[in-house]
């Protein structure tokens, strides 16, 4: 036998044992592993489905919100495992509306969304429930223009 046979012998082996085929052919070797990955793409789908997720894009945001409270404001988080353009403007006008100071941030809008900020309580009467609240009605609004 060829070298190139060989070589074409050992891939559909290969393949025959990742797929747990029994076909001798090389065309039910074929369609033996196409039912296979169909078969691991409704697992992942129904394991997606369990934990809350879906592989399928959704048009609500599902995102993480905290809000610690600092010596003179808040440490706020925001993380969305996909990227949300606008996003970022509509907290940040929360913030404003909130008369929270943006004393320090990171953000990254580049495949998640990821906002960590520490935010100066200007009129220092505010607690963290009430700031997770605006960012949650800002997420909310921003949703609702999608």
């Amino acid at each position: 036998m060829s070298s190139k046979k060989k070589k074409k012998a050992a891939l559909y082996e290969k393949l025959r044992a990742a797929t747990n085929s029994n076909a001798m052919n090389k065309t039910s070797i074929i369609v033996d592993a196409s039912k296979y990955i169909g078969e691991l793409k409704r697992k992942v789908d129904r394991l997606n489905h369990e934990i809350g997720t879906s592989s399928t894009p959704q048009n609500s945001l599902s995102a993480q919100v905290t809000v610690e409270t600092l010596e003179k404001g808040f440490l706020i988080n925001v993380f969305s495992g996909k990227n949300c353009p606008g996003l970022l403007v509509s907290i940040l006008e929360a913030f404003d509306e909130l008369g929270l100071d943006v004393l320090d941030a990171r953000v990254s809008c580049e495949d998640n969304f990821l906002l960590e900020a520490i935010g100066g309580d200007q009129n220092q009467g505010h607690d963290a429930q009430v700031v997770k609240q605006a960012v949650l009605q800002a997420i909310h609004n921003w949703n609702g223009g999608r």
